[in-house]
């Protein structure tokens, strides 16, 4: 079953809280910056697990320095879940602070210091991202996906433009993000990361487990090739959402539509189930791109959920307000 909601300006109030729906959103960066704005907003139990292959910027000199898990999206995920107050807004600002300069600290971001600062302090991943969250008063805890470091590495036909039917391996989660070609799958390095014993935990106890948006094959997908992690994904009794990108991303996932990024993704875990999908109008505004999408969905056995969830400004943003609505609305007594 599809259900489209019209678009219309997102100037209302917050969605009333949900506060007994225990949520798990994984995924990294950006998207996941997004979805736990929303979430933040809907209900009262809220764990963000995150993926942790980042190899690039200030966390890539980071893990190489020191042997960390880099923390960069751990940061972002963490500065999502300050609130909307003077405390939580200058907390969120100084955690993405990132130093000019021409020095040994240009680039880096304070954030990423305060976490491996404390994880040197500590010598535990997951204590010292529960103290960052109890300092910024952060509306739900950080996690990642795994407490082994890790490369992304990426299968890439057609990489070489004079050789588009040849098949190469990408190594390195910016390497991928950014290679010419198009990407047929990808492998984590070790195959078998430890996963982290509290994202198993949270994600057995979550009434509602939400993937995406962000960059697909190195944010997403991701935490479906940690065995550990992906078997309780599989095994959980919450119900999955699915919220598809607005667009392809250069270099990731250019040319997808929507029907392609569900795709991506159950082909790397064909066994997971999934409950709900929510696409943005725009993306299936063509009669027969909607009905591509609406036929994978219901092959799964899942409902699909159009409404507008995009900024409206032309960029391939998700708007929190919005999304949160769309979040109030799916995971509500009504629906759920």
């Amino acid at each position: 079953m599809t259900r489209r909601t019209p678009a219309g300006p997102s100037l209302g109030p917050a969605p009333a809280l949900l506060p007994d729906v225990a949520v798990v959103a994984l995924g990294g960066g950006h998207g996941l910056h997004a979805s736990l704005s929303a979430l933040r907003r809907v209900v009262g139990d809220l764990t963000a697990v995150v993926t942790v292959a980042d190899n690039g910027g200030s966390s890539g000199r980071l893990r190489g320095e020191f042997g960390v898990l880099p923390p960069g999206d751990l940061r972002m995920a963490l500065a999502a879940l300050c609130g909307d107050d003077d405390w939580g807004r200058t907390w969120a600002d100084l955690l993405q602070h990132r130093f000019a300069g021409d020095g040994d600290m240009h680039g880096h971001v304070v954030g990423n210091l305060l976490i491996v600062g404390l994880w040197e302090q500590l010598g535990d991943h997951v204590r010292a991202l529960d103290w960052v969250g109890r300092l910024l008063g952060a509306q739900g805890r950080v996690l990642p996906m795994a407490v082994t470091p890790m490369d992304i590495t990426a299968d890439v036909r057609g990489a070489d433009p004079s050789a588009p039917d040849d098949v190469r391996r990408v190594r390195g989660q910016v390497e991928v993000a950014s290679t010419a070609g198009r990407i047929v799958g990808i492998q984590l390095d070790p195959e078998h990361p430890e996963a982290c014993p509290e994202a198993l935990a949270s994600v057995g106890a979550a009434d509602w487990v939400v993937l995406g948006p962000g960059s697909w094959y190195t944010s997403v997908i991701p935490h479906l090739m940690v065995p550990d992690l992906r078997r309780a994904l599989v095994q959980t009794p919450a119900q999955v959402a699915v919220v598809l990108n607005l667009e392809g991303q250069p270099g990731e996932t250019a040319g997808y539509g929507p029907e392609d990024h569900l795709a991506a993704l159950l082909e790397h875990a064909p066994d997971l189930r999934v409950d709900v999908v929510v696409a943005d109008p725009a993306t299936v505004a063509d009669a027969a791109a909607l009905d591509r999408l609406e036929r994978l969905v219901a092959d799964v056995g899942a409902r699909l959920e159009v409404a507008p969830v995009a900024v409206g400004d032309g960029t391939p943003r998700h708007d929190p307000r919005r999304l949160a609505e769309v979040f109030a609305r799916v995971m509500g007594p009504a629906t759920s």
